[in-house]
């Protein structure tokens, strides 16, 4: 035993003391506490036991654990103590310079291994700025987040095999393939972004673990739509102003999806027509426009009527103040009604209508805000059809309205 030890460990300071324990006292020891100096001793219990260190800092006493006495022999914990003592000697504190030891290791761990959930963090930060509502409103990383990274998270991205990532969407596989194979296609970017930063990986691991799944024989279920014969039905049984009826009776006239309609605002809106803004435009950041709606007379009275409520959203929300309501609300309002169709059916139900009556196709398209063209045409071709899809939806409004001259139901 150092002198170091038995100077600073707090107890017989200044008197070198004997060890007491031998390595045939450690094995055969009996549940309790069996001292061996310097302020060494040993913890044994009936399952188990446990080597402290117990030493004086500061006028305070601390107890420092050196480990299990089945994984560490008595000469190494006495080597550990006295290891411990010298850095107490030169006035640190050595469980709090064990701890900075140990962050500094695993920060260097990291920047040479980092984790599957470290990488998938970067990743995600520098490529959600591509991505609509910085990936949240899509919803990017959820299937990550879900089901991979519980799993997978605190694996070193260089130690992933591929019969982890086979294992960790097995059970999701074929019960929940689209699910499923988003986060595979998400797990492979990651382990590819990874590469590319200079880390031992490969994306190989993610295309073998495919393989390892099997073939899935998934088909996929289209949205179900209200048939467009039956539309001007629905829209007389949605009576009422409240937002989720307004709502869906502006969607059915407008054909814009779910989400530039429940976001809709008034300065939006320019005589008789409604600029929805690219962020809520399906598609790629950068890759959509603000789109230009033609509104009819009858989504110009829904506006009207939707002003007496809120100066702001068309459609505020009742429950979170100065927002807006959301798809759900729509949903439970055609629940109630015993409806099938769920609102994104209602630009199927526009354009089936145009088919079966004989809409310009292009002007159908440009309606429900397709692209017609390709990239060439569409750098000449520059015009939204506005006045082209005015004449087609006050049609699609006169066959929604059923011709009715007073189609709002002013009662809740």
């Amino acid at each position: 035993m150092t002198y170091a030890a038995q100077v600073t460990s707090g107890v017989n300071s200044g008197v070198r003391m004997k060890n007491k324990l031998t390595s045939l006292n450690v094995r055969n020891a009996k549940p309790g506490r069996h001292f061996d100096g310097g302020g060494l001793f040993l913890i044994k219990t009936k399952s188990g036991g446990n080597w402290i260190w117990r030493y004086s800092y500061l006028k305070r006493v601390r107890e420092m654990g050196l480990g299990p006495f089945d994984a560490v022999s008595l000469s190494a914990a006495r080597a550990a103590r006295d290891g411990w003592a010298a850095v107490l000697a030169t006035g640190k504190d050595p469980i709090s310079e064990r701890e900075r030891q140990r962050e500094a290791e695993q920060a260097a761990l990291n920047k040479e291994a980092p984790t599957f959930s470290d990488i998938a963090e970067i990743v995600f930060e520098s490529h959600k700025a591509s991505l609509r509502g910085d990936g949240d409103r899509g919803k990017w990383f959820s299937p990550l987040r879900v089901h991979v990274i519980p799993k997978l998270g605190q694996h070193r991205i260089s130690e992933i095999h591929q019969t982890d990532i086979a294992d960790t969407l097995r059970p999701i596989w074929k019960t929940k393939h689209p699910t499923a194979n988003k986060a595979w296609q998400r797990t492979r970017f990651i382990i590819q972004q990874a590469e590319y930063m200079g880390y031992d990986c490969k994306p190989f691991v993610a295309d073998a673990a495919r393989v390892m799944l099997g073939k899935v024989d998934h088909k996929t279920e289209n949205v179900t739509a209200t048939p467009w014969q039956a539309i001007p039905a629905l829209y007389r049984s949605i009576a009422g102003v409240s937002s989720p009826k307004l709502c869906l009776r502006w969607m059915m006239l407008t054909c814009v999806r779910s989400a530039g309609c429940l976001g809709a605002r008034f300065d939006e809106i320019e005589g008789s027509v409604w600029t929805v803004p690219a962020d809520r435009i399906k598609g790629m950041r950068n890759a959509v426009q603000d789109f230009r709606v033609p509104l009819c007379d009858e989504a110009l009275r829904i506006a009207e009527v939707a002003r007496s409520v809120d100066d702001s959203f068309l459609f505020p929300s009742y429950r979170k103040r100065g927002g807006h309501i959301t798809e759900a609300a729509l949903r439970k309002e055609l629940a109630a009604l015993n409806e099938a169709g769920r609102p994104h059916g209602f630009r199927t139900s526009f354009r089936t209508w145009a088919e079966d009556t004989d809409q310009p196709w292009d002007v159908a398209e440009t309606v429900l805000g397709h692209q017609i063209k390709g990239r060439v045409e569409r750098a000449y071709a520059r015009s939204d059809l506005l006045d082209r899809r005015r004449i087609v939806m006050d049609r699609w409004a006169a066959h929604v309205t059923a011709s009715s001259a007073d189609v709002i139901e002013l009662r809740r």
